[in-house]
């Protein structure tokens, strides 16, 4: 080994087996969780707002609003692995995932709110290919922010529970982020007025609606990526001799990630799930007007039950992991949450639950709700620290730390089914004879109830699958634990491999 490339070897050594990490602080807990913010508000407001806005407050079909963001997509399945790929292989002095994250922030921001602003007297046509433009841009944006932030969770800490607290600080932010949000606009931007006496149906409520939401997912990347900027000296960098490579080369990296049966049992689980969960996002404002006939004050009330669902998941997050572990967790509060979290509508279809204006119908929404969302948060919080397990158990055979890959393959199947769900809902109002851009007084009880036949068993099959495929996924504690030793014994052999081979004064850890 010559003079000139022993130093660049030993410096390549520390940076990529760097010290060990002092305990996570509170405040870096807490940045890594907030950021979860811009993401929640992204995809409540696509996915629950965005079809209702055009369809019944512009007039647009909802086949076409559905359509061209499902074609989103298409979008994601470029952009989305190779920014997983290429964060892995980054090497800077602020990481490899920090650049992405600042660079992401007022993009993401921009495009969102621009979404909401197409100019007047376009066609349906030309109103899909405005939404398709610009949502996608959104969308990709974000890409380059979620994709490197997830990913960053998982070299956080490789502690088995604590990721699963990690995970939980971050759903928790992004249900809370969301609820404030929501529950913000539908009590003081979508008021109801004599023209529209539902205010969630009110066009004026829109523009403050899209402009609060792009400057809190502006302020939300920003403090994530502020926030956990300390960690970056101990986090690994890609090795100098993983970076490089032809696109090829790194599109069959990508491609293994679907030889790991642990990540395909998530990934499987994670596009029906989403799907399930668009699904309900873009028609849970239909049912709450055209079915419960609710008001913009009482939906925003409504919302409180996502709020109290995450804070109640959050502490019993690490104690349900130790009870029954991760993947039996996520599939039993699955299934038993989206029995549950359906019974208003079934009940309502069979009229067996309140009429619209009984006093009792609110509260029990939100308790079914608070109920409902607690176990599908769980389920969530679950299978995201899952995924994080799964880049240690792919480490052990692939000899490489792929977490961009494998939260960049998550991120699609979720911004996928995210779009899937959104296709599901307009073909559920297409089949189900649903009016654009109708009165609320004129809708009858056949078209609600066929709204509920066409969409319950739809939303109920798909978790059911879901669950049926996350029954396979192998990794336990004991497991995750074995891998982690692997590993660790693996670097200290390679660690002190390469500082042998460095000359003496070489610069070391």
């Amino acid at each position: 080994m010559t003079a000139t490339t022993a130093p660049a070897t030993a410096a390549a050594a520390a940076a990529e087996f760097p010290a060990e990490a002092p305990p996570l602080k509170r405040g870096t807990r807490v940045a890594f969780g907030f950021g979860s913010i811009a993401d929640g508000i992204k995809s409540a407001a696509f996915s629950t707002y965005l079809l209702l806005y055009f369809n019944q407050v512009l007039g647009v079909s909802a086949s076409v609003v559905s359509t061209a963001i499902a074609l989103t997509l298409l979008v994601d399945a470029v952009v989305d692995p190779l920014i997983g790929r290429i964060s892995d292989l980054t090497r800077s002095k602020h990481g490899r995932r920090h650049p992405y994250i600042y660079a992401a922030a007022v993009p993401a921001a921009f495009f969102f709110g621009m979404t909401w602003f197409p100019p007047a007297g376009l066609s349906d046509f030309a109103m899909g290919v405005w939404i398709f433009c610009f949502a996608a841009l959104a969308r990709a944006a974000m890409s380059m922010y979620q994709v490197p932030a997830n990913a960053l969770g998982s070299e956080l800490t490789q502690d088995y529970n604590e990721r699963s607290k990690l995970y939980g600080l971050r759903y928790w932010f992004a249900y809370a982020g969301t609820f404030a949000f929501t529950a913000f606009a539908l009590k003081f931007y979508f008021v109801a007025t004599p023209e529209y006496p539902k205010g969630q149906l009110n066009p004026a409520g829109y523009v403050p609606f899209a402009i609060t939401g792009a400057l809190l997912m502006l302020v939300s990347i920003l403090v994530c990526a502020w926030g956990t900027r300390s960690r970056i000296p101990y986090i690994r960098t890609a090795d100098a001799r993983e970076a490089g490579g032809s696109l090829l080369s790194h599109l069959k990296e990508m491609g293994t990630a679907f030889k790991n049966r642990a990540f395909l049992t998530v990934f499987g689980f994670a596009v029906l799930k989403w799907t399930a969960i668009g699904l309900y996002g873009a028609t849970s404002l239909y049912f709450g007007t055209y079915v419960y006939q609710l008001s913009s004050g009482q939906l925003a009330l409504l919302t409180l039950d996502s709020f109290l669902a995450v804070c109640i998941a959050l502490p019993l997050a690490p104690k349900v992991t130790k009870w029954f572990g991760k993947r039996n967790t996520s599939l039993w509060m699955a299934l038993i949450g989206i029995t549950l979290g359906t019974s208003p509508l079934w009940l309502t279809y069979f009229d067996l639950f309140f009429p619209p204006g009984h006093p009792l119908l609110l509260p029990t929404l939100l308790l079914i709700g608070a109920v409902y969302g607690t176990m599908v948060a769980l389920s969530l919080m679950m299978t995201a620290a899952m995924l994080a397990d799964v880049v240690e158990d792919d480490a052990v055979t692939s000899g490489r730390h792929n977490a961009g890959i494998y939260f960049a393959a998550s991120s699609f199947a979720t911004q996928c089914a995210g779009g899937l769900g959104i296709l599901a809902a307009g073909f559920v109002l297409e089949t189900s004879q649903f009016p654009a851009g109708v009165d609320p007084s004129l809708v009858t009880r056949a078209m609600t109830d066929s709204l509920i036949a066409h969409y319950v068993p739809m939303v109920i099959g798909l978790w059911a699958i879901g669950c049926l495929i996350i029954w396979f996924y192998p990794i336990n504690e004991a497991k995750h634990l074995a891998n982690v030793e692997r590993l660790r014994a693996r670097e200290a052999e390679a660690k002190a491999r390469d500082m042998q081979d460095a000359p003496l004064g070489a610069p070391a850890r």
